[in-house]
Protein backbone atom coordinates (compact mmCIF):
# COMPACT_ATOMS: atom_id res chain seq x y z
CA UNK A 1 0.00 0.00 0.00
CA UNK A 2 1.73 3.20 -1.10
CA UNK A 3 1.56 6.17 1.07
CA UNK A 4 -0.67 8.12 -0.59
CA UNK A 5 -3.35 5.23 -0.16
CA UNK A 6 -3.05 4.81 3.21
CA UNK A 7 -3.35 8.61 4.04
CA UNK A 8 -6.91 8.19 2.01
CA UNK A 9 -7.61 5.76 4.22
CA UNK A 10 -6.84 7.72 6.93
CA UNK A 11 -8.89 10.40 6.00
CA UNK A 12 -12.02 8.41 5.14
CA UNK A 13 -11.73 6.47 8.86
CA UNK A 14 -10.94 9.92 10.23
CA UNK A 15 -13.88 11.10 8.95
CA UNK A 16 -15.98 8.06 9.33
CA UNK A 17 -15.05 8.64 13.14
CA UNK A 18 -15.81 12.12 13.16
CA UNK A 19 -19.01 11.41 12.29
CA UNK A 20 -19.89 8.86 14.73
CA UNK A 21 -18.68 11.05 17.66
CA UNK A 22 -19.77 14.11 16.67
CA UNK A 23 -22.53 13.68 16.23
CA UNK A 24 -25.16 15.71 18.46
CA UNK A 25 -24.87 18.75 15.67
CA UNK A 26 -25.82 18.53 12.34
CA UNK A 27 -23.64 20.77 10.63
CA UNK A 28 -20.55 18.91 11.66
CA UNK A 29 -21.66 15.41 10.73
CA UNK A 30 -22.60 17.19 6.86
CA UNK A 31 -18.60 18.41 7.18
CA UNK A 32 -17.68 14.38 7.89
CA UNK A 33 -19.64 13.25 5.16
CA UNK A 34 -17.92 15.71 2.88
CA UNK A 35 -14.46 14.55 3.96
CA UNK A 36 -15.68 10.86 3.38
CA UNK A 37 -17.22 11.94 -0.11
CA UNK A 38 -13.59 13.89 -0.82
CA UNK A 39 -11.62 11.09 0.33
CA UNK A 40 -13.67 8.80 -1.36
CA UNK A 41 -13.56 10.64 -4.81
CA UNK A 42 -9.69 11.07 -4.70
CA UNK A 43 -9.15 7.24 -3.87
CA UNK A 44 -11.27 6.35 -6.80
CA UNK A 45 -9.78 8.78 -9.14
CA UNK A 46 -6.34 7.47 -8.41
CA UNK A 47 -7.91 4.08 -8.88
CA UNK A 48 -9.27 4.50 -11.99
CA UNK A 49 -6.09 6.51 -13.18
CA UNK A 50 -3.90 3.68 -12.56
CA UNK A 51 -6.15 0.97 -14.14
CA UNK A 52 -5.97 2.56 -17.01
CA UNK A 53 -9.74 1.23 -17.96
CA UNK A 54 -12.18 3.22 -20.38
CA UNK A 55 -15.10 1.93 -18.84
CA UNK A 56 -14.28 3.35 -15.09
CA UNK A 57 -13.50 6.72 -16.04
CA UNK A 58 -17.00 7.28 -14.83
CA UNK A 59 -17.10 5.90 -11.62
CA UNK A 60 -15.33 9.22 -9.79
CA UNK A 61 -18.11 11.64 -11.82
CA UNK A 62 -20.67 9.13 -10.36
CA UNK A 63 -19.67 9.67 -7.24
CA UNK A 64 -19.26 13.48 -7.72
CA UNK A 65 -23.29 13.39 -8.58
CA UNK A 66 -24.03 11.84 -5.64
CA UNK A 67 -21.86 14.37 -3.38
CA UNK A 68 -23.66 17.22 -4.61
CA UNK A 69 -27.42 15.60 -4.02
CA UNK A 70 -25.92 14.81 -1.00
CA UNK A 71 -24.55 18.48 0.02
CA UNK A 72 -28.01 19.74 -1.62
CA UNK A 73 -30.32 17.79 0.86
CA UNK A 74 -28.07 18.48 3.63
CA UNK A 75 -28.52 22.08 3.09
CA UNK A 76 -31.82 21.97 2.88
CA UNK A 77 -32.41 19.67 5.97
CA UNK A 78 -30.00 22.09 8.10
CA UNK A 79 -31.75 25.43 6.62
CA UNK A 80 -34.85 23.76 7.49
CA UNK A 81 -33.48 22.50 10.91
CA UNK A 82 -32.02 25.67 11.66
CA UNK A 83 -35.29 28.16 11.09
CA UNK A 84 -38.18 25.69 12.97
CA UNK A 85 -35.73 25.25 16.26
CA UNK A 86 -33.36 27.68 16.07
CA UNK A 87 -30.12 25.25 16.39
CA UNK A 88 -28.96 22.50 14.63
CA UNK A 89 -29.20 19.51 16.55
CA UNK A 90 -29.65 16.12 15.00
CA UNK A 91 -32.32 15.02 17.58
CA UNK A 92 -34.92 17.90 16.52
CA UNK A 93 -34.93 16.13 13.23
CA UNK A 94 -36.96 13.15 14.28
CA UNK A 95 -39.32 16.24 15.96
CA UNK A 96 -40.11 16.83 12.11
CA UNK A 97 -43.53 16.01 10.50
CA UNK A 98 -43.45 16.26 7.45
Amino acid sequence: MTPVFFNLLLTFILSLLGALMFRSHLMSTLLCLEGMILSLFTMTSLITLNSHSMLSFIIPIIILVFAACEAAVGLALLVMVSDTYGTDYVQNLNLLQC
